[in-house]
């Protein structure tokens, strides 16, 4: 009795998985929404196409810029897409036409609300056509009024109803943004597997007055002015070595627990650019990538980089865990070394760095002679989404190398 229980049993269970059901998203155009308020949602616009390597292949579209997720996993019902590089993720319930779930950072103790639905859908839904051109210039000012305020240059182009551009500070960009205007309204928009951007704002024919969300934990107002004409501080003039420092210096260790300090012989007699940065930062990102790609076209055995990564992992093994991710995902040939865990705060950072008046952001780079004589040090990235200012960027980066390596 009991063996022909068992092959009962055993046949059940073997017409049970013929017969199970094996979920899959469809493939072709979704849209997905992070909610950033009870009463605001981000959209955003992806793609999902079959994979032989992970399965699936994710494209988030935003403007130019096309961010490709290879690591998805599903399990029945469940599934999880880890962002490239960056720490976090999405994680939740599928179905052919349907996702839903949280995009999370860890580390941050951050969750944002998220779903998609397949099919086809414009970025935003507009009601009436566009009464206003937003293209131009935008003298910019976030949370005025207050003691956080900073000054940005908006740079928008507008075709119809549709918008895109970016926004700079001092210390980057705010990423490719895209968008339309709706009536008098304008909306901006972007997700990078990082950054949840949303930029709402109340046009007229020569001003801007809205809100900015970054993901649901923070909102600031802003107002901004047409000014052609307006630019945002030189960066090479915004962090230098203070009064009583006549050189640059650090000691932090590498995956390997070694310490790796400015005085090794490998940076001895050498050009050196010293990178200050974090795996969890897209400007940083954008100048790893453009850095690799620098030094994969000019070798060069007198020039040296090196990254100081100022992690908010909790744990070095989490930290190096994220560093070894950004090295094999972009590249990097370079040593990054761990300077930072627990936070990014930026008063923290100087602390380590005694030497600089502070660290304003994330990048930052160090430009270091070979007789060890800082030269220049130059605040913040503006990446591919800024357009000519990254053109211009790349043209003063050779120039400057060049005229130190033929010292």
């Amino acid at each position: 009795m009991g063996k022909r229980l068992l092959i009962l049993i055993l046949v059940l269970a073997a017409f049970a998985c013929k017969n199970e059901v094996v979920t899959k998203l469809n493939t072709g155009e979704w849209h997905g929404t992070m909610q950033v308020a009870s009463d605001e949602e981000l959209p955003f616009n992806f793609s999902v196409s079959e994979s032989e390597e992970s399965g699936y292949l994710i494209k988030i579209r935003n403007s130019e810029e096309v961010v490709e997720i290879d690591e998805i996993e599903t399990q029945g019902d469940s599934i999880l897409i880890k962002m490239p590089v960056f720490e976090g993720y999405i994680s939740g319930r599928f179905s052919e036409t349907d996702i839903s779930g949280n995009f999370i950072k860890e580390s941050l103790n951050r969750v944002v609300p998220f779903k998609a639905t397949y099919g086809e859908r414009a970025r935003f839904q507009t009601k009436e056509g566009a009464k206003v051109d937003v293209s131009g210039i935008w003298e910019t000012t976030f949370n005025y009024g207050t003691d956080s305020l900073y000054v940005a240059k908006g740079i928008f182009y507008q075709d119809d109803h549709k918008v895109t551009g970016t926004i700079r500070t001092k210390t980057g960009d705010y990423r490719y943004l895209e968008g339309v205007v709706d009536g008098s309204e304008l909306k901006l928009s972007t997700f990078d597997g990082a950054h949840v951007f949303l930029f709402k704002a109340l046009v007229s024919d020569s001003t801007l007055v809205g809100q900015f969300y970054s993901g649901n934990h923070s909102l600031e107002n802003f107002k901004a002015k047409r000014n052609d004409a307006y630019e945002l501080p030189d960066a090479h003039t915004l962090t230098f070595l203070k009064e009583g420092y006549d050189s640059f210096d650090f000691t932090f260790p590498n995956e390997k627990g070694e310490l790796i300090s400015l005085t090794d012989a490998r940076f001895t007699d050498k050009v050196v650019l010293v990178q200050i940065m974090g795996t969890w930062c897209p400007n940083c990102l954008d100048e790893t990538k453009f850095y690799v790609e620098y030094l994969k076209n000019n070798p060069n055995p007198e020039l040296q980089v090196v990254a100081l990564a100022f992690e908010y992992a909790k744990t070095k093994e989490k930290a190096f865990k994220g560093i070894e991710r950004l090295r094999n995902r972009v590249g990097v040939t370079y040593p990054i070394l761990l300077a930072q865990i627990g936070t990014s705060n930026k008063t923290k950072a100087n602390e380590k760095l005694p030497m600089l008046n502070h660290v304003l952001s994330y990048p930052t780079t160090i430009y270091i002679d070979k007789k060890g004589t800082v030269r220049k040090i130059h605040t913040g990235f503006n990446g591919p989404a800024t357009g000519e200012k990254y053109e211009a960027f790349k043209a003063g980066f050779t120039k400057t190398l060049d005229e130190l390596l033929a010292e």
